[in-house]
């Protein structure tokens, strides 16, 4: 039939430019401004829905000195984007019923019975007294235990194993009254790490791989990349004093070769992933924990990591949002029968990677950059470029 035939070309002429159009960049050629100014070395950016990727891009270069584009499967440090995998990890124990939120971490952890708090700290006097309750798992998760920030004796973030480390922090004495204060640390992130290592019999390390990484298809995400994975991993850059030529440097929180596998695993930040990774676990979160047919934690599990758990402590009763179990949060969770994600919910890492999930949009965006100390408050500026970009292209 002729006009069959005829009405197939106008349909074909019409959605080619179209299709086009679609694979055109959307989100690099808002980027690539920054990178010729300079400020901004290169980046990988993803949106995902749960369902699939909707756009992968990449901008800039790997390598600055050397002119190295930037590839869509560069490995990145991600640093704290390591604190929601690990909260992961220990909320599958959490439904399991073999460890519990509201319990003492001295259940599991004997070295941390009898732990003291600081009353009264001067230059020269510093007094001790006992916890109104000891720390529990919740407030290991949320910044709130009054645990120090850190081991006196860690070098580096992967210089000492759990175990030794979880010994130093119980040692310390609390810093405030658990429940009282937020203070973002480390400690109760690698404590949570040990304590998977204790209640599941597996070292957390392999625990993560077999329940979660290995699963999900995060063939990338690693605590020590192989020599394939470093000659992908971007290099890291910070700007000099006038902000305007940017310096290469190591990860100074890590010790190298980064392939030495006697370095040991950091739960709170030891990670290196791709954007392509991080997806696949923002995907499953913003599933209520169920990911291509597999179910990896419960609706509940996911409410609780992703509902504000410190209340005002952070922003003084001006709103809701706040920290979570692992994730920073928007929202406040009063409804245990509620959505499994309230709301905009997401971590950042310190050389200013980044994940969203906006359970509302139905997105997840993903940041991939290794750049520390952004003059003039540029690494807010490039993220909310492509935040906004990112929310022009492809939200409802």
């Amino acid at each position: 039939m002729p006009w069959l035939s005829r009405l197939s070309v106008v349909v074909g002429a019409l959605l080619v430019p179209v299709l086009a159009r679609a694979d055109e960049p959307r989100l690099a050629p808002v980027l690539k401004p920054f990178v010729d100014q300079g400020v901004l070395a290169g980046a990988v950016v993803l949106v995902a829905t749960p369902e699939r990727v909707l756009d992968l891009e990449a901008v800039g270069y790997s390598d600055v000195v050397d002119k190295i584009p930037m590839k869509t499967d560069a490995l990145f440090w991600i640093a704290s984007m390591s604190k929601p995998m690990t909260a992961t990890a220990l909320m599958m124990l959490v439904d399991e019923g073999t460890i519990a939120l509201d319990d003492p971490v001295e259940k599991y952890l004997p070295e941390f019975h009898n732990q003291m708090v600081v009353a009264e700290k001067t230059p020269d006097r510093l007094v001790l007294t006992k916890p109104k309750h000891p720390i529990t798992i919740r407030e290991i998760l949320s910044h709130t235990s009054g645990l120090v920030t850190r081991s006196p004796i860690e070098k580096t973030l992967d210089s000492i194993s759990l175990r030794e480390g979880v010994i130093t922090y119980a040692l310390s004495p609390l810093q405030f009254e658990p429940g009282t204060r937020y203070e973002y640390c480390n400690a109760g992130i690698n404590t949570a790490g040990r304590l998977i290592e204790v209640v599941s019999g597996l070292a957390y390390e392999d625990f993560l791989r077999r329940r979660l990484l290995d699963p999900l298809g995060m063939k990338d995400t690693t605590f020590w990349p192989s020599q394939a994975q470093v000659e992908r991993l971007a290099k890291s850059y910070q700007p000099d004093k006038s902000g305007k030529t940017l310096v290469e440097l190591k990860i100074d929180q890590l010790a190298y070769p980064l392939t030495n596998r006697k370095r040991h695993p950091y739960p709170a930040g030891g990670l290196f992933s791709t954007a392509t990774d991080v997806a696949l676990f923002c995907r499953m979160i913003l599933q209520g924990g169920h990911f291509e047919g597999r179910r990896y934690l419960s609706e509940k599990a996911v409410r609780e990591m992703t509902s504000t758990q410190t209340g005002t402590l952070i922003n003084k009763g001006q709103g809701e949002g706040g920290y979570g179990l692992g994730w920073s949060t928007s929202r406040m969770s009063r409804d245990p029968s509620g959505p499994a994600i309230l709301g905009t919910c997401g971590h950042g890492g310190a050389y200013a990677t980044n994940m969203e999930i906006d359970p509302k949009q139905g997105l997840v965006l993903v940041y991939m950059v290794q750049h520390a100390g952004y003059p003039g408050g540029n690494g807010g500026a490039i993220w909310g470029a492509f935040h906004k970009a990112a929310y022009k292209a492809f939200a409802h």
